[in-house]
């Protein structure tokens, strides 16, 4: 019941008919279907979502805020005072903060400095800071990080991906392989049976001996073993594939004897490689690993620059201009020179200044960013030489199978015209069934090592668009 619910449900994601038994389950279906239904694949994606949530929250550093506050006191049955102050703040991105409030007092025991008018006194204020963080501060250095983050965490997700696909192009060709390893026994058993039958006629026409029967009959037997032992590593390698099949309720599918494999000697082996500088290219551009090293530095980056800002002295300055109600233009001196009195002399300002003297904490987080970028820097360093190495190995061994692919090819030709030759000389009388057989055996055996270094050649591939980082966008498209 498993193996046909992910028939239908495979068929169904491939828009193709339940019915076609032939239908070749090609690598690119593979990686589409694991890009959207892999456990991994969907846990790497939510780094996508945590880098919106992250942004979002730095941004949240700039929201506009309103705010209310009373105070009261009564006592003996007397109000003694009542303050009411509501209004809004304004961040902003270059340090400055827009600010409007509306204050009230009323009651016996006022403090002076809180008097207002009977009306009650609207606030339009400004605050600026024109020492350290007037080019970056905490909220804008957290938005930044945060932009920064997006690409970060996306580097991050390729990077997750790209080794999920490996294992899975891995198990896929593993699997490819014993398909064709099966079929090559298949078609060896089906010809050794076929030469039974004939043995066995001539030996009833009395024109072969006993022996030649019962030789030919244990070839038989022998490649029935070697089928049985096919038919377990097809069934072995398609569970190891299956561990890449999910569905999108997050249940997990096995691979169904009905789909093929793609047969290894119809795909192209000998077309001139891309140029290893291409792959290096790719690499030093694009590779997820060495971009999420690059986008952490450029985050230890904003912290230098943060606490390098720090270094400077604190100075913040504030400017208000204060309302009768709502009312700017009203002035205590009507005599028409109402914007001149309301900002030289219905105003309320301040300064704040503040300085460290030995600066220890502020040099030390300086110091220790630093020390943290160059740290960083030196994983870079080691991981660019890393990968360049591993694009170097993968792509000698791509190289040096499809060599191996041309030579064995040759062979295998050469040791089919000896068993054809045997068989020949066997027609004429001059050979006999034991070296037939041993000409069947080493031309099968060539046709098994052809289908490994065929098998290795893709596998070889998929590590060459690995090493790279580009093994989703390969692995789609070839």
């Amino acid at each position: 019941m498993r193996y046909l619910l992910f028939i239908i449900i495979l068929f169904s994601f491939l828009k193709i008919s339940a019915q076609d038994s032939t239908r070749i389950f090609t690598q690119q279906e593979y990686f589409r279907w694991i890009l959207a239904y892999h456990p991994l694949v969907r846990q790497a994606n939510l780094l996508t979502a945590e880098a919106q949530a992250e942004l979002r929250m730095a941004r949240g550093g700039f929201d506009p805020k309103l705010q209310s506050e009373v105070a009261q006191k009564s006592f003996d049955g007397k109000n003694y005072y009542t303050y009411t102050e509501s209004g809004f703040k304004i961040p902003t991105w270059y340090g400055l903060e827009v600010k409007g409030l509306f204050n009230t007092a009323s009651g016996i025991n006022i403090n002076p400095e809180t008097t207002v008018p009977a009306a009650g006194q609207a606030v339009l204020g400004v605050r600026a800071t024109l020492g350290a963080g007037l080019f970056i501060d905490e909220r804008r250095a957290m938005l930044q990080q945060a932009q920064i983050l997006q690409n970060l965490n996306e580097a991050e997700r390729q990077n997750a991906i790209n080794e999920v696909l490996l294992g899975a192009a891995l198990a896929y060709w593993d699997w490819v392989q014993a398909w064709n390893e099966r079929r090559a026994i298949e078609q060896a058993l089906q010809v050794s049976r076929q030469r039974l039958q004939s043995i066995v006629e001539t030996f009833n026409q009395g024109d072969r001996p006993a022996v030649d029967t019962l030789e030919t009959f244990i070839q038989v037997q022998n490649w029935k073993y070697e089928l049985n032992n096919a038919q377990l590593n097809v069934q072995n390698t398609g569970l190891a594939l299956s561990n890449f099949l999910w569905y999108e309720d997050n249940t997990p599918l096995e691979i169904a004897e009905t789909l093929r494999a793609p047969a290894l000697d119809t795909l192209e082996h000998q077309q001139p490689l891309p140029a290893l500088l291409n792959f290096l290219q790719q690499v030093a551009a694009s590779h997820p690993q060495l971009r999420s090293y690059q986008f952490k530095i450029n985050q230890l980056d904003v912290d230098r620059r943060l606490a390098l800002e720090q270094l400077k002295p604190r100075l913040d300055v504030e400017y208000n201009i204060l309302g009768d109600g709502f009312n700017f233009g009203r002035t205590v001196n009507n005599d028409g020179n109402g914007l001149q009195n309301v900002l030289l002399n219905n105003y309320k300002w301040g300064l704040n200044f503040s300085f460290p003297i030995f600066l220890r904490k502020e040099r030390g987080k300086l110091e220790l960013t630093r020390l943290k970028i160059l740290d960083t820097n030196f994983t870079l360093q080691q991981k660019r030489l890393e990968i360049t190495n591993k694009v170097r190995d993968a792509y000698n061994e791509w190289q040096n199978t499809q060599a191996q692919i041309a030579l064995y090819q040759d062979i295998t030709n050469n040791y089919s015209r000896l068993l054809e030759a045997e068989i020949t000389r066997f027609e004429l009388g001059e050979s006999s069934i034991f070296l037939i057989n041993s000409r069947e055996q080493k031309l099968i055996e060539a046709q098994l090592k052809l289908i490994q270094l065929q098998a290795d050649f893709q596998k070889n591939r998929n590590k060459v668009a690995w090493a790279t980082g580009n093994l989703a966008t390969a692995g789609l498209r070839d």
